[in-house]
């Protein structure tokens, strides 16, 4: 009898594994180092992870990689969070990461700029906040180990550059438990004493855990609230630290903080001495120019004949009394003229002179009748020539 075979074809297979693995993966967290990184025009990430023994296949969709803090790389230890999934065209099982995180390093990292981000959006970066460092500080505050090499460096850059600036050291640990709160005191410290221009906040170089004090919240804080200014000088030129954003200026190295904040006196003393070259010849080129000045106004003809533009002056004084006069009396002329023609005007129009030609005026009831029919019989009327008045009584009219 033969035997009955269950035949699968190859997509009812892939499905059947696609359901059982589907079903028993849902959430995994696996560990690995990611190969093959790619990020696609579409924004997803494909990429694979992988240890001494296995590799998987991995991807992440676009909408979770908006999630990520940091930038994956090939070579990168990463733990993913997901489920396995299967793609059926290529018959091979992948995990479906929506979270990804750095192991060690990477972790400390991630902490590094989530704080940052928080940190820059509360303003604690702000360039506005930020204080100005004086130029010639008499006293430094120092916050730093009082047996690390970064207190000798500032020491020695300080006592060679200005040796008369006074040091205020506020021991304290600087890598390790404790350290940050020892750091965030001692800044509280300084700025209740009297006289510090100005703080130095640091360590010499190490690896990011024994820098990560100055990456704390508290210290950044501190820092932030700090009313002397405070310059952050954390490890070698390409350390950085939340410290150094929120400081009011970050130092490459502590040696680089005291040469930042002292200047060399050798150096003053030749600004003075440039400073003085340059006074010296200001003044000879005034002197200079005011001698020439005195030369030739000794040497003008004004000031060697005097009597000459006095005399001078008194011509252009009569002259121009003179010319005042001959104005004035022309003026006077004109409107003498204007006053005679004005009177002949008045003159000719002055009523008695037309009377004395033989006119007269008619008044009724005080008003001039200036028309025959302004008159009726039985009407009383004076009657003014030049030399008197009349009355008399309409017995008679005629009219033209």
């Amino acid at each position: 009898m033969a035997l009955e075979k269950n035949v699968l074809s190859i997509t009812e297979l892939t499905r059947q594994i696609k359901f059982s693995m589907e079903s028993s993966f849902p959430r995994v967290w696996v560990e690995g180092e990611i190969s093959n990184f790619k990020q696609h025009t579409s924004g997803h990430l494909y990429f694979t992870l992988k240890d001494e023994g296995a590799q998987l296949s991995a991807l992440m969709w676009r909408s979770r990689v908006a999630n990520l803090t940091f930038q994956p790389e090939d070579g990168m230890k990463v733990i993913a969070r997901g489920s396995i999934t299967v793609y059926p065209p290529r018959g091979n099982y992948q995990l479906d990461a929506d979270q990804l995180q750095p192991i060690g390093l990477g972790e400390l990292q991630l902490a590094f700029e989530r704080l940052k981000q928080k940190l820059e959006k509360e303003g604690l970066f702000d360039a506005g906040h930020k204080q100005p460092i004086p130029e010639f500080p008499e006293c430094i505050g120092l916050v730093t180990s009082e047996t690390g090499a970064a207190l000798q460096d500032i020491r020695s850059v300080i006592s060679r550059r200005q040796p008369s600036v006074r040091v205020i050291l506020a021991p304290v640990r600087v890598q390790g438990t404790g350290a940050a709160e020892e750091i965030v005191e001692a800044i509280q410290t300084l700025n209740r004493l009297s006289g510090i221009d100005v703080m130095i906040v640091g360590r010499g170089g190490g690896s990011l855990e024994d820098l990560w004090p100055f990456n704390e919240e508290g210290v950044a804080r501190a820092i932030y609230a700090s009313k002397i200014p405070v310059i952050s000088a954390v490890g070698h030129e390409i350390d950085f630290s939340i410290a150094d954003f929120a400081a009011d200026l970050r130092a490459p190295t502590p040696s680089a903080a005291a040469e930042l904040v002292v200047r060399d006196r050798m150096e003053l003393l030749e600004d003075i001495r440039n400073l003085c070259y340059t006074m010296r010849g200001a003044v000879n080129r005034q002197a200079s120019d005011l001698r020439e000045r005195t030369a030739s106004l000794v040497s003008s003809y004004s000031f060697n004949r005097p009597k000459d533009m006095v005399r001078e002056f008194s011509q252009r004084i009569d002259e121009l009394e003179r010319s005042l006069g001959y104005s004035f009396t022309h003026r006077a002329q004109k409107e003498h003229q204007k006053i005679n023609f004005l009177q002949q005007q008045l003159q000719a129009l002055n009523p008695g002179r037309v009377l004395k030609r033989g006119y007269a005026m008619v008044r009724k009831d005080g008003r001039i009748v200036s028309s025959a029919h302004g008159l009726i019989l039985g009407d009383a009327a004076d009657i003014q020539f030049h030399d008197g008045t009349v009355e008399v009584k309409v017995e008679k009219g005629h009219s033209s």
